[in-house]
């Protein structure tokens, strides 16, 4: 007599298949589109619209400032959730939730705002501009608006790890003659690596293919602070469907690239930390 199968969750296959239903309806069929629209390119013409003077520009301007805006949030997003964890400190609760302010405000209000803020003669950018430094309307813009949009995904990632670091572990290097930054290097960052990476990566990610707060702020000039989905959009309204679709198949490739490299990574800090 066959046994029958038993899981302690019930519901199974409903639910994977409710999973996958949903899965392939919002991912892996606009994913299919996108391709099959991109073939209707030769393979000419697709090497001619992803070797353009300036579509290299608009993913150069798009990585660049997409990879500086990540590393700024890497270290200032570390710093943040390190005080809001470690230290008390006055009006804590109200800091925690200005945290979470970028993911509730409409990206083209953040756009606006930040024009205003660091153009010439706004509050932020004359300050600059008497120094030399101009920040609006440049790719400098662009990294200001994807720190902006970008820093939540770094301490929401970093603050729970250092909610969960066993003090213990501080207290006994301590009484075992260690210094603070050999205990800092040594004990409480490496748990944080992956942590760390996982938040670089959605910074990224999210800098990668942002629009609404950028274009009120970087001026959008070719071949200097014009991004990609600028540029995809700007082929939409040329009616030059397939060549938008290169390009954002193009923009997919590379983005897909990055994440594995950054998750392989991740996951070799996680397989060489569970070793010390």
């Amino acid at each position: 007599m066959m046994k029958r199968s038993f899981s302690i969750l019930p519901g199974f296959r409903l639910a994977s298949g409710i999973t996958l239903f949903y899965l392939s309806l919002l991912v892996l069929i606009p994913l299919c589109a996108l391709v099959w629209k991109t073939t209707e390119l030769s393979l000419h013409d697709l090497v001619a619209t992803l070797t353009n003077s300036r579509v290299l520009a608009s993913f150069r301007v798009s990585i660049l400032t997409a990879l500086a805006a990540a590393f700024i949030n890497l270290f200032l997003g570390f710093v943040i959730a390190w005080v809001l964890v470690r230290y008390p400190m006055p009006m804590k609760r109200l800091f925690d939730a200005v945290i979470d302010l970028p993911f509730a405000l409409p990206t083209a209000v953040a756009g606006i705002v930040l024009a205003a803020l660091y153009a010439p003669d706004g509050w932020i950018g004359s300050f600059f501009t008497e120094l030399g430094i101009r920040i609006a309307y440049t790719p400098l813009g662009i990294v200001v608006a994807l720190m902006f949009i970008g820093l939540p995904f770094v301490v929401r990632t970093v603050e729970p790890v250092l909610q969960d670091l066993d003090s213990q572990l501080e207290e006994a290097a301590q009484s075992l003659g260690a210094t603070p930054w050999t205990i800092f290097r040594r004990v409480l960052f490496p748990p944080l690596i992956p942590a760390l990476l996982t938040g670089f990566a959605l910074a990224f990610a999210r800098g990668l293919g942002e629009y609404g707060s950028v274009i009120f702020i970087a001026g959008n000039m070719p071949m200097v602070s014009e991004i990609v989905p600028l540029l995809i959009l700007t082929k939409l309204e040329q009616y030059d469907y397939a060549g938008a679709t290169a390009i954002g198949l193009m923009m997919l490739v590379v983005a897909f690239i990055m994440l594995l490299v950054i998750n392989m990574l991740q996951a070799w800090t996680r397989k060489r930390t569970g070793k010390l």
